[in-house]
């Protein structure tokens, strides 16, 4: 007869994350799997679940992180491990989390040299497939949604157009820039709260998804563009950045709030919006940088500061706008790596079954058996 397993989720030690990676629907999930669940005491505290909830829904609580460690099989976590938790996870643990792996070397060695099995949730494929467990997507969705709402709470002004005995009041006027799944979420969320918004991508296939939202959208001839194989913009030459910037500082220059969404997968956001563009956007306007925390696409941005330029612009750099709204944020996340896990389960066999010819697996994990075996961190 085969020992239990345990998964183990711990207690966030980023000061700014505010998610967990379990929640009580899905500890009740991950029981039915036949894995044991344990869950540091107060790692749901943020998010508003709270440990007996959790022990309701099967769990038991440990009093630290060195209890749940000694103990896992599966280890899923938000936030990349630090030297101190390596310390304590067993050989042969699978390490499930965001793992930022184009920017941390030592760390992947280190995974390699203690023989834990590492999956990087960043490296999750977007197929139809995969889309269940797509982190990423789940989160920017969100990341879209507080970026409006975030706008909206510091504006001077409301968002719909409205008729009053005073006059009309016009409503307010939203710029996007990059219309990924956050782009979307965000154009969707201010028109559903009465904005005239346009938005922008290097991308011309997603300008029907954004007139279909109710949005106009903002035509650049940039020449022939594609995507990546992970759906992302491909990198702009610095000639198709400036005939960018040029038609984009126009539409900026109209807009209350502008919003920037444009990321670049594994390397460093690229600078869409420079001084000269802010200089000529009105004073009092918001810019919100959703890439800060990857390089930034505006400059002067900076992470979890709210920066006003000469002009009277407001530049902020949202620190783990993913996490702004907690509960819902964990409940979508923790869907996501009990999806994961549920595909690669062996109920029979009561343990995790790793698929050698598997596009996911081949996708996502990065170190196994003592050895870094992703194809593109190898070496």
């Amino acid at each position: 007869m085969n020992s239990t397993k345990r998964f183990f989720a711990p207690l966030e030690t980023n000061p700014t994350e505010t998610r967990a990676t379990v929640a009580p629907t899905t500890v009740t999930k991950l029981c039915a799997l036949g894995l044991e669940v344990l869950i540091q005491a107060g790692a749901g505290t943020q998010s508003d679940y709270s440990d007996a909830e959790y022990e309701k829904a099967g769990a038991t609580i440990v009093p630290d992180a060195d209890t749940g460690y000694a103990q896992a099989d599966i280890v899923a976590r938000v936030s990349k491990p630090s030297p101190e938790d390596l310390d304590k996870i067993k050989p042969g643990t699978i390490h499930i989390s965001f793992l930022d792996p184009f920017n941390e070397k030592e760390l992947i060695d280190e995974l390699a040299k203690r023989d834990i099995s590492a999956i990087s949730m960043e490296m999750i494929p977007r197929s139809t497939l995969a889309q269940k467990m797509d982190a990423l997507s789940s989160q920017a969705n969100l990341a879209g949604y507080a970026a409006v709402t975030m706008a909206t709470d510091r504006m001077t002004k409301i968002l719909p157009m409205m008729m009053t005995p005073a006059g009309t009041i016009s409503p307010a006027r939203f710029f996007i820039i990059g219309v990924g799944v956050a782009g979307l979420q965000a154009i969707a969320t201010a028109k559903r709260l009465g904005a005239r918004v346009e938005a922008f991508d290097t991308r011309p296939v997603v300008e029907e998804q954004v007139k279909s939202l109710g949005a106009k959208f903002v035509k650049v001839d940039l020449g022939e563009m594609s995507e990546t194989d992970q759906g992302y913009a491909k990198e702009l030459t610095p000639e198709q950045l400036d005939k960018q910037r040029q038609e984009m500082a126009k539409a900026c220059a109209r807009a209350d709030v502008v919003i920037t969404t444009a990321k670049l997968f594994g390397r460093k956001a690229p600078l869409i919006l420079n001084n000269e563009v802010l200089d000529q956007m009105q004073s009092g306007s918001i810019l919100i940088d959703l890439a800060v925390e990857s390089g930034g696409n505006v400059e002067g941005s900076k992470v979890g500061k709210e920066v006003v330029t000469e002009k009277g612009v407001r530049i902020i750099g949202p620190e783990n706008l993913e996490g702004y709204y907690p509960k819902d944020a964990t409940l979508m996340l923790a869907s996501n790596f009990y999806n994961l896990i549920e595909h690669f389960w062996d109920t029979e066999a009561q343990d995790f079954q790793y698929k050698e010819d598997d596009e996911i697996l081949n996708g996502c994990l990065i170190t196994k058996g003592g050895a870094i075996v992703h194809e593109r961190f190898k070496g």
